[in-house]
């Protein structure tokens, strides 16, 4: 289990692929940034240069590449070098650290949606990882808009949304249960509007929780 520095703020967006939260994760980073913030905007799997060449093998390739259970020990071993890396020394700085995917991905990808191995997930995360963001922002959306969205990029990573769409609904509903199991942390936010209103409500959220925590 890391240890966790008491400065800084850690952000994370969720959602299913091509909901639109990495554009709004960099949205955020950007607006905080020209407002002054030491930001630090990352990814998940990936953002250090350990977890990088992890993500290579877990977004690459036929989607039964891997079995769910290898899946799991390779999406922590890469979140754990990201933390090790990058997150927590940014933190310690005092720095917004803003990760496009973390823990929640791994509950909902190989937990909800392989309901038997959720157990396995949480005791992983538990014992190597042991932290959670401050806040998330699930971007919430139409499974098969986003589908169309995310293959439709034709970006190579496309192991997940070759899945299909009755996977993305199982996700979806997924995020949606974590947002309303945690609903302290996690806000839901409507994917399927104007990106700048998108990002204009997700701008405003994350300043009243920076304010509350001033």
């Amino acid at each position: 289990m890391l240890k966790r520095p008491d400065t800084g703020i850690f952000l994370t967006f969720e959602g299913i692929d091509g909901s639109g939260k990495s554009t709004q994760a960099r949205a955020l980073a950007a607006a905080l940034q020209a407002g002054g913030r030491d930001t630090v905007l990352t990814r998940e799997p990936g953002g250090s240069t350990g977890a990088e060449a992890i993500r290579a093998l877990l977004v690459e390739g036929a989607a039964d590449r891997w079995s769910p259970e290898t899946e799991i020990l390779l999406f922590n071993a890469a979140r754990r070098d990201h933390l090790e890396k990058t997150v927590l020394p940014a933190l310690a700085r005092g720095a917004v650290v803003i990760s496009d995917r973390f823990a929640d991905s791994t509950r909902v990808y190989q937990g909800a949606a392989r309901a038997s191995l959720r157990p396995l997930v949480d005791q992983l995360h538990d014992l190597v990882i042991g932290m959670e963001p401050d806040l998330t922002f699930v971007i919430d959306m139409d499974a098969k808009i986003a589908l169309s969205r995310g293959l439709a990029r034709n970006s190579g990573e496309d192991r997940f949304e070759d899945m299909g769409a009755t996977f993305q609904q199982t996700l979806r509903a997924g995020f949606l249960e974590l947002a309303r199991m945690s609903p302290e942390r996690v806000q839901v936010v409507d994917g399927a509007r104007d990106m700048a209103a998108i990002s204009a409500d997700v701008l405003a959220a994350t300043r009243a929780f920076m304010d509350a925590r001033a």
